[in-house]
């Protein structure tokens, strides 16, 4: 075991990742000088096999996951390896976070220099890179201002505090301005007590009632029962993804956005386009929205910003901003230095027109593929989405496909109702790799017709 040397008398355990420490309390610490410290007692992680890793996380992580039963050990580019160095064509990248695939150069470089200078000071104090990246979030966007946080669960919670605050900024002697919320059908906007009231699916929301009231649920593209809700006066704002990611990768249509956007202008409801997942180039353009020529007053973003390091954000105009005062809203991690300094390394990439058109490319490319190789068969309904995120529904369940998919080394995912294999690969992904993912569905449909 690696050790340094601290006051020339201590010998301090530096734990590597292949090792575990127990807690603190287990081991003896004498707090004087030329003493000597007993370490922790440690135990080293035994890396036999998956299986080995499977059974050890069922003794010490919670319960929350079902995960697929696999133990990713590296990946490189859009590729995967599993601890007994099987490869994967990874057509989920972390659901939609690793844009540029795994071990982006530019990324490593970006996070190691950061690294080296400052990781976290918190937001008591400036720092470059995070002033550094809300300029270029603004220069890129429809906003003026951006608020950091985590998460993008955690950014639709500071969205739907702005849009509160808002309210009551802009109407002070109202004794009950508007305060509610309209949501969508298969929408998802998060796991937190706020966004999981946002969110659809009742069996997401059942156990943690009652959640954040006021919220009501219509269906996706019904412009006319936005408007009929909209003007009693008491929607703080509209929560809407341009496209449901989680939901089954529904688009919206413009006229639908467009309604929206003209309903909310008349009542002075906030619209808060939700692009967590559809944004940041995964439409072939830096946000989804900009294909409707629709702008929201707020829009949040997380997954792929930072490249895999938790990162999130609600962009928001000046009109919103004005309302916010210090000591509204805040987070110690949110902005850090070093995720920053990652996002940047990410935008500064995605941003690019050029490496936008081959998104959009191969988007439209790898859809034509599928809806060929796969469009015959009669378990598939409908091959949809936009850019390098696609949808597959089916009329049976996907799961079985999805683990035929994984077993010959392709990952892929579920949504909507579990019925729709989601694909969202790196977007730096060639076609060729593309062909090699649409090969590798087109083989495992015949699981369909056992399964079903």
């Amino acid at each position: 075991m690696a050790s340094l040397q601290l006051f020339h008398s201590i010998s301090v355990p530096v734990f590597t990742a292949t090792t575990l420490r127990r807690p603190l309390n287990k081991g003896r610490v004498t707090a004087c000088l030329n003493v000597d410290v007993e370490a922790p007692n440690s135990l080293k992680l035994k890396l036999n096999g998956s299986k080995d890793v499977i059974e050890e996380e069922g003794r010490v992580i919670v319960g929350t996951y079902a995960r697929a039963p696999v133990v990713f050990s590296s990946g490189k580019g859009c590729k995967l390896y599993d601890l007994e160095g099987r490869e994967y064509l990874d057509c989920a990248a972390g659901i939609a976070v690793n844009a540029l695939g795994h071990g982006d150069p530019d990324w490593i470089m970006a996070i190691t220099q950061q690294a080296n200078v400052l990781t976290h000071v918190s937001n008591a104090y400036y720092s470059i890179p995070q002033v550094e990246l809300a300029k270029r979030l603004v220069a890129n966007s429809f906003a003026d201002r951006v608020f950091f946080t985590n998460s993008g669960t955690e950014a639709n919670e500071a969205a739907i505090k702005f849009s509160r605050k808002f309210q009551r900024f802009n109407h002070p002697n109202n004794e009950q301005p508007a305060m509610d919320f309209i949501s969508f059908t298969n929408s998802f906007h998060g796991r937190t007590m706020g966004s999981l009231a946002l969110t659809s699916k009742e069996n997401y929301r059942s156990p943690f009632e009652p959640v954040m009231p006021g919220v009501t649920f219509l269906e996706y593209g019904n412009i006319q029962a936005v408007k009929d809700l909209i003007k009693l006066g008491k929607i703080a704002a509209v929560f809407v993804e341009p496209i449901q990611g989680e939901g089954g990768i529904y688009s919206a249509t413009k006229e639908f956005l467009q309604g929206l956007r003209k309903a909310c202008d008349e009542v002075g409801s906030l619209l808060v386009f939700d692009e967590v997942q559809c944004g940041l180039g995964r439409t072939g353009y830096l946000w989804a929205h900009e294909a409707y020529g629709v702008y929201p007053d707020i829009m949040t973003l997380a997954k792929p910003l930072a490249g895999g390091l938790p990162i999130g954000a609600a962009l928001v105009t000046e009109r919103v901003s004005s309302a916010i005062v210090h000591g509204d809203h805040g987070s110690t991690f949110a902005g850090s230095p070093f995720v920053c300094a990652a996002s940047i390394a990410v935008l500064d990439k995605i941003a690019n027109p050029s490496f936008l058109s081959s998104v959009s490319k191969k988007g439209h490319y790898f859809k034509e593929l599928l809806t060929q190789k796969l469009g015959g068969n009669p378990h598939v309904k409908e091959v949809r989405g936009s850019g390098l995120i696609i949808g597959i529904e089916l009329d049976v369940s996907a799961s079985p496909l999805v683990d035929a998919c994984r077993d010959s080394g392709l990952i892929v995912l579920t949504a909507g109702k579990g019925n729709i294999v989601r694909l969202v690969p790196p977007l730096i992904i060639s076609e060729k790799e593309l062909e090699h993912a649409a090969e590798i569905l087109h083989g495992c449909l015949p699981v369909l017709d056992s399964s079903n």
